[in-house]
């Protein structure tokens, strides 16, 4: 059965679903595969580093989308979407971000247009529209928190995620609102085993008068890929390894954010009820069966220890014999 590696639903024997499509563009009928394989790309990546302006250690492609054509272009300046292709060192990379980001969508975190789309090696590249674009060349003024706090890509791990907060504090509109958004996304990356968000991986955004923190990016599994002992990549709590319910909910939600009680249950509240969601979700993404078995692990060991494990592993099995049918 073929599915849609936009929408992970069913498309009859098409690459692409309707709704997929449609998520790009309400004129776009089909989708070209890419014109490169996936280290084809790597290479275009590597060769267009230095005039593009997206920059991180995976490589990245920058495109617009040729409605007429049919296909995503290069583009060296003024694209509006970003492509990451297959990793050598690190299979399956499209496949984690892309299931990851949606993950983060169904929880009620604020995530920009991704999906996948094959290569001309039947590869998987990942895509995400970029939301610091507007119109064909208008830029959003974006700011990550390495800019905001005096910091470098060099020492974007020279920080701790109290001093966040203070990042907030100075910045955002409206700041108790900005923080619980912080909370959902550090409960996130810890249930998902994000262990790499530093500095440069958290951002504010200027919304016409309004600064706040920006669509998530760059959320992925790195647990199951580099199997890191590390849980976090910013300390909290004086601690990167061993986090407890204590330290993330009481802690840091509680005390250091300022949040109350009632707004922390209800963000773990959330989180408990979708677990359904995200197990159907995980299990139809195109992840290899392996690596979809350790998400899911992972996923009832993380919200285990928070103290809001979802559902048995037989209901699990249950989900995911619903979905293969």
């Amino acid at each position: 059965m073929n599915r849609c590696p936009i929408t992970y639903e069913p498309c009859e024997g098409k690459k692409y679903s309707p709704a997929g499509l449609k998520r790009l563009s309400p004129k776009l009928i089909d989708l070209e595969d890419l014109p490169w394989s996936g280290e084809e790309q790597v290479q275009e990546a590597a060769a267009r580093a230095v005039k593009m302006s997206i920059q991180g250690v995976q490589p990245k492609l920058s495109v617009i989308l040729s409605i007429k054509e049919k296909q995503f272009k290069l583009r060296n300046k003024n694209g509006k979407y970003i492509l990451k292709p297959q990793n050598q060192l690190y299979p399956n990379i499209p496949e984690n971000e892309d299931l990851t980001m949606k993950l983060a969508g169904l929880c009620g975190i604020t995530v920009p247009l991704t999906g996948m789309v094959y290569s001309r090696d039947g590869s998987f590249t990942y895509f995400i529209k970029r939301f610091d674009r507007a119109g064909k060349s208008n830029k959003i003024h974006v700011e990550d928190f390495a800019q905001l706090s005096g910091r470098t890509r060099d020492t974007k791990y020279d920080s701790s995620m109290e001093k966040l907060i203070s990042v907030i504090d100075k910045f955002a509109s409206f700041p108790l609102i900005e923080k619980k958004k912080m909370f959902l996304l550090t409960l996130f990356n810890f249930i998902t085993g994000n262990e790499d968000m530093h500095l440069k991986n958290f951002s504010m955004i200027k919304s016409g008068d309004k600064i706040e923190l920006s669509p998530a990016y760059d959320l992925l599994n790195t647990s199951i890929v580099l199997k890191d002992p590390e849980e976090i990549a910013l300390p909290l709590n004086g601690k990167k390894n061993n986090l407890t319910k204590e330290d993330l909910i009481n802690y840091f939600g509680n005390e250091r954010l300022g949040l109350n009680t009632q707004t922390t249950d209800e963000v773990l509240n959330r989180l408990k009820k979708i677990y359904s969601d995200w197990i159907s979700l995980i299990h139809a993404s195109f992840l290899p069966e392996k690596l979809r078995k350790k998400y899911i692990d992972l996923v009832n060991v993380r919200m285990e220890r928070l103290g809001i494990s979802g559902i048995s592993h037989q209901h699990s099995a249950k989900i995911k014999n619903q979905v293969k049918r």
